[in-house]
């Protein structure tokens, strides 16, 4: 008996054992109706209208998990740029769209493929593969639309090339007929003006999906070769051609640009990135498609720091500056959302004249459909700076001078190249300064220095100069006594902070 449950007991640590092992080597699917992913990404169905009140973590966890995640393998030698789920052919199994381009041949297109589950291999494989003409990986911008109005969704994929043109390439749905071929190219577009894509408004059965809509039209700007102005164009009109199944071009109208000496347009628009982005560096002002000046709504270009400052209704949106690409009438840029980096947005910069530009925004997929991203930042945008002189304030007054004060902030001396120096306490405090002028104040701006680096206008101080003494009226560099007052510049003026005034005596 005794023998007999020892027998029983080591039978039940052996079967014990090999199961620890089984777990240990596992772990298996019991489910052999659908295995499950190893990693669960999110459908993206780009739409302006989507709205999304999610948190930024987790919405910087669904952008993480939509843009690295693929499906299937690429070949050794592709790098992935950018990817896209979605439920293509309606069996309740997410499909993929992954937008890759060669690592060693940096004249490659940048071409898109297609991974979708195999039942036979229960697993994901890649069917088919195409090049588009974009061929510069980092303006790529890959989004879905269905811009036939027959809810067939389209795979678009716009870019620039290596001659410095915008692209854009379309495929439509075509998985139901052939899934080896599963996307047919309907248009592939080249121009070195922008193209856009302009979407109407569709009917209310279209909306609760009653009937189809019409096809969306796209128009491209390019060069008028046969003007002599720069800035002369033409706007290129494709239509959906329903026999053919392909945009063709349907019509051609010029558009007179602005009158700008030649001289001057060329080197700005040199092909030299860093002197256009010289010609941004600037505020812009939004304006309306009536022709007013939005002062809610603007930009902010900073090259030096490599940022782009968007604000609207009091939010403000900072985009690091990461890539700038020469068009024929002005930059291409990359940049990526400092707060939640896996966002993207894609601006096309022209120049419409020396204080305008029209601006047209491609946000990163995953941007609209986690923020509900709409064209509001496309338009034209005005340099504040002439605003400030078609209302009648120009700088009547010299912006930097030599001299040396006393005051309660220590010993300021400024020196005629628009430095200046601050001895207070034993410590030294360098930057730059300039007396400017704004809605008929005298102003002095400080922007003080730290590790040889200038601080952010953020940090910047503003006075306004309440009182002065002159020599001479109005001449700036010959002020005696200076009385300050601590100010702050807005989007709505010249705000006071109600602090004590600074007052300051001219030692020499």
């Amino acid at each position: 008996m005794m023998k007999k449950r020892i027998s029983a007991t080591a039978a039940v640590f052996f079967l014990c054992a090999i199961g620890i092992a089984v777990l240990a080597v596992g772990p298996f699917n019991f489910n052999n109706e659908k295995p499950q992913e190893r990693h669960r990404t999110r459908i993206i169905v780009p739409s302006a209208e989507d709205g999304f009140g999610l948190d930024s973590v987790f919405m910087e966890q669904i952008a993480y998990e939509d843009s690295y995640i693929l499906k299937a393998f690429l070949s050794d030698d592709e790098h992935a740029i950018s990817v896209l789920n979605y439920d293509f052919d309606n069996n309740a199994i997410e499909d993929q769209i992954a937008a890759y381009r060669s690592q060693y041949d940096s004249e490659s297109p940048v071409c898109i493929t297609f991974f979708a589950f195999d039942e036979r291999t229960r697993a994901y494989r890649r069917y088919w593969s195409e090049p588009t003409a974009a061929t510069m990986p980092g303006t790529v911008s890959l989004y879905m639309q269905d811009l036939l109005g027959d809810r067939s969704i389209c795979v678009i994929v716009t870019g620039m090339n290596n001659e410095g043109e915008h692209t854009m390439t379309i495929f439509h749905n075509n998985i139901q007929e052939d899934r080896n071929r599963p996307f047919a190219k309907i248009a592939e577009i080249q121009m070195d003006g922008s193209i856009t894509i302009q979407e109407t408004e569709r009917t209310a059965a279209y909306r609760q999906g009653i009937a189809g809509g019409q096809p969306f039209v796209i128009t491209a700007y390019g060069r008028d070769i046969e003007s002599e102005n720069l800035l002369d164009r033409i706007e290129i009109t494709y239509e959906y051609n329903q026999l053919k199944g392909i945009y063709e071009r349907s019509k051609i109208s010029r558009i007179p640009g602005s009158q700008i000496e030649q001289r001057r347009l060329r080197e700005i628009l040199s092909g030299n990135a860093k002197v256009f982005e010289e010609f941004i560096n600037d505020l812009w002002y939004h304006v309306d498609p009536d022709g007013t000046i939005n002062r809610s709504q603007y930009l902010y270009f900073d090259p030096a720091m490599r940022e782009i400052i968007f604000y609207e209704d009091e939010t403000q949106q900072i985009f690091t500056w990461q890539h700038s690409n020469s068009t024929r009438y002005g930059l291409y840029i990359s940049s990526q959302n400092i707060s939640v980096t896996t966002l993207r947005r894609m601006l096309d910069i022209e120049m419409e004249s020396l204080d305008s530009i029209r601006l047209r925004i491609s946000d990163d997929v995953t941007v609209k459909l986690i923020i509900g991203a709409s064209a509001s930042w496309d338009g034209m945008y005005r340099r504040a700076g002439s605003l400030a002189r078609s209302s009648g304030t120009e700088r009547t007054v010299q912006p930097y001078t030599d001299a040396v004060y006393d005051s309660s902030m220590g010993r300021l001396q400024f020196h005629a190249n628009g430095e200046y120096d601050l001895s207070s306490g034993g410590s030294l405090t360098n930057g730059r300064y300039v007396f400017f002028r704004v809605d008929d104040r005298d102003l002095l701006e400080l922007r003080p220095e730290h590790n040889g680096k200038n601080e952010s206008t953020e940090n910047r101080l503003i006075y306004h100069i309440v009182n002065a003494n002159r020599i001479e009226d109005d001449d700036i560099p010959k002020l005696q006594n200076l009385s300050l007052s601590r100010v702050r510049l807005g989007t709505t003026g010249i705000q006071d902070l109600h602090e004590g005034q600074i007052l300051l005596t001219r030692a020499r």
